[in-house]
């Protein structure tokens, strides 16, 4: 499965308390994210993310993530998969599409035959989609403390479109997606994230 977000909406802290879960419930899972995962694909995700005198061009940044997530998926996630493991990817192809595809106006349909070519029919079963104020998310990012990403610098029309493509990808397909209200506090995310879980262990001990 997969989490989805933008920045500063609390991913990383919802995966910790996702796997938490998993580990109550007695589920092996391995984490990983995108891009990322792997040796290579983490030397990608520098690339991506990091300043460089040369700008990158959209199609640059397209490729390159989806370089990292051919080696993510080969080397880590179908072989997880393949022995029965959870997988839980902190970003997938969505985060592409909402990202590269409404944020930066590459075409879907562009980035769904990279997504074919890549990893096939392989998609998360459950797609954990969290959400909050805009206004919320940039005072978290800026009670960070450390400089951005190359990303994380994009001006608030790039963060509003893609914002807009993760509504439309989660209309699209509403029984992969699992929209969580990251404006409440973390209680309140917990408890959501309480109730996912159980739902979805449920889902696949009935398998």
């Amino acid at each position: 499965m997969s989490f989805e977000g933008l920045e500063g909406v609390g991913k990383t802290t919802a995966i910790e308390r996702f796997s938490s879960l998993l580990d109550q419930h007695g589920i092996d899972y391995v984490s990983t994210r995108e891009p990322g995962g792997t040796n290579v694909a983490e030397r990608l995700r520098g690339i991506v993310l990091d300043e460089h005198e040369e700008a990158l061009t959209d199609t640059t940044e397209l490729l390159l993530m989806f370089a990292a997530r051919a080696q993510n998926v080969a080397q880590n996630i179908r072989p997880t998969l393949e022995r029965g493991v959870w997988v839980i990817c902190d970003r997938f192809t969505d985060a592409t599409l909402a990202y590269q595809g409404y944020g930066r106006g590459i075409s879907l349909d562009r980035i769904n035959q990279l997504a074919d070519w890549v990893h096939g029919d392989l998609w998360p079963d459950a797609t954990v989609l969290l959400t909050a104020d805009r206004a919320l998310t940039e005072r978290r990012l800026s009670g960070r403390g450390q400089a951005r990403d190359r990303i994380e610098q994009e001006r608030q029309e790039f963060f509003e479109r893609a914002g807009n493509g993760y509504q439309a990808l989660m209309q699209a397909s509403p029984e992969r997606f699992h929209e969580i209200d990251a404006n409440q506090d973390l209680q309140g995310v917990a408890e959501q994230l309480e109730r996912l879980t159980a739902a979805l262990v449920d889902r696949w001990k009935a398998r």
